[in-house]
């Protein structure tokens, strides 16, 4: 398959290798801390409750929405716009998709460092210093030593995504995806069994209607767009290297029970270790990016075993870490390939530069650059609102619109029909035409007063 470029473009060589990819994209950073700390402060069970539910709807229509317009125009998030129209709607639509990303991967990417350090930590054995109020304020504002590790997990992203979709992606993916389920499994079961955990237990998955507030919709909603890869033209991308006879509606449902599941086991590992450690008080899961690099170390230092679950937890968050960040490089080296008719390594070479030059301004953002700050935020943290809470939602929207008022929605049947049953029809027009338009003016609105100060998320 070319594009119109004359580049040959890649396919994924079976489902699961497509699955295991998106699934990938999906499962990251956010699922092993985001989820946890969101679910502790917004009702545990109730929590968890309305996130299954609003990603069974909301999440499965964007994912729907997104891969079929990637397969049936084998092009990423600009083409495909561009092969309904070339007014302003359509450049600005398919670039908003193929720049959030771009500006996603470089401070992901920072993230992906601290975790790589901790992760080299414990393997030397030094689970009590990790464990020190002290030792990631140091290492973040140390400009050297954090700018060293995001470069090194920088490498290691890019090397895979020279390697290829099929050599590069697919096959890490469909190491690493499972490894990291086991990996999951392991640390959840041995949390749960801790002395106090089973109160933790309890709290997450058993819904509360007492701990139910709007907030709780709001957090979920948020939680879920963060977490499913929507609006990041990677399923744009990962749909336009997907053939035509995979049964979309089906992965579309593997990738939400993969990445919920994984959502799920990560909330195991942490929530009832917590509990187990402090007494059964939840506030202590709200210390937000904090909770995986200065009270989990806390909780590890504490157990018998703790360097060995360490290197098993944190060889668990890198594997999440690692799939997520080459999804996101795959999507911004497939934009230039295809806008700019770049080779592979050319382009891969282009997303390196980017990566170095905006990556550093975050991981410089807690030393040297602390001074800089953007509406009270340090500059990692402006990224994160900027593409997650402005960027996102509007792309999001642009697709709905796009879908609805050009591309018409008998186009996406169709597309779907070619492979699967689409027994969710219904579900999905509904969706499309009103009520995914509706939540993400919610996580806009509610995104955007919270930064303003009206309201705290």
């Amino acid at each position: 398959m070319t594009n119109q470029n004359g580049n040959s473009r890649s396919t994924f060589s079976g489902k699961m290798g497509y699955v295991l990819a998106v699934a990938g994209s999906a499962v990251g950073l956010g699922n092993i801390w985001r989820f946890p700390y969101l679910a502790a402060e917004y009702g545990g069970g109730i929590f968890l409750l309305t996130y299954l539910l609003l990603a069974v709807t909301f999440g499965y229509t964007m994912i729907v929405s997104e891969t079929a317009l990637g397969r049936g125009t084998r092009k990423s998030p600009v083409g495909a716009f561009h092969h309904f129209g070339k007014s302003g709607f359509f450049t600005a639509g398919g670039w908003i998709n193929a720049v959030i990303p771009m500006l996603i991967l470089p401070y992901y990417s920072v993230i992906g460092g601290w975790v790589t350090r901790y992760l080299f930590e414990y393997l030397a054995g030094d689970t009590k210093l990790l464990a020190t109020d002290t030792f990631f304020g140091a290492f973040v504002s140390d400009g050297m030593a954090a700018e060293f590790w995001f470069i090194v997990f920088t490498a290691g992203v890019l090397a895979i995504i020279l390697a290829g979709v099929k050599n590069g992606v697919e096959r890490v993916s469909k190491i690493m995806m499972p490894v990291l389920i086991v990996l999951a499994i392991m640390v959840a079961g041995y949390s749960v069994t801790l002395p106090g955990a089973w109160a933790g237990v309890t709290y997450f998955m058993v819904p509360n209607l007492e701990h139910f507030s709007w907030m709780t919709v709001v957090s979920a909603m948020g939680q879920m767009f963060y977490s499913l890869s929507v609006a990041m033209g990677i399923l744009y991308t990962y749909g336009s290297y997907m053939k035509k006879e995979f049964d979309l509606e089906h992965a579309t449902f593997q990738v939400i029970a993969f990445d919920s599941g994984i959502s799920v086991l990560a909330s195991l590992m942490i929530i009832p270790a917590v509990f187990a450690f402090s007494g059964g008080d939840p506030s202590m899961l709200n210390a937000g990016p904090s909770l995986m690099f200065i009270t989990i170390p806390k909780v590890f230092a504490s157990m018998g075993l703790g360097t060995l679950v360490g290197v098993v937890f944190f060889t668990l968050v890198l594997f999440a870490a690692l799939t997520s960040a080459i999804s996101l490089a795959e999507t911004s080296v497939s934009t230039f390939q295809d806008e700019c008719g770049w080779s592979r390594n050319f382009s891969t070479f282009a997303v390196f530069i980017l990566m170095i030059v905006l990556g550093s301004l975050s991981s410089l953002g807690f030393g040297p650059l602390a001074s800089i700050t953007i509406f009270g935020m340090d500059i990692l943290s402006f990224f994160d609102f900027l593409t997650n809470s402005i960027m996102m939602p509007v792309s999001a929207f642009a697709t709905c619109v796009l879908i609805v008022v050009t591309v018409g929605i008998k186009w996406i049947e169709n597309e779907v029909k070619q492979s699967s049953k689409f027994r969710y029809e219904c579900v999905y027009g509904l969706f499309v035409r009103f009520l995914a338009p509706i939540c993400l003016a919610v996580i806009f609105i509610s995104s955007l007063a919270n930064v303003l100060g009206f309201i705290h998320m």
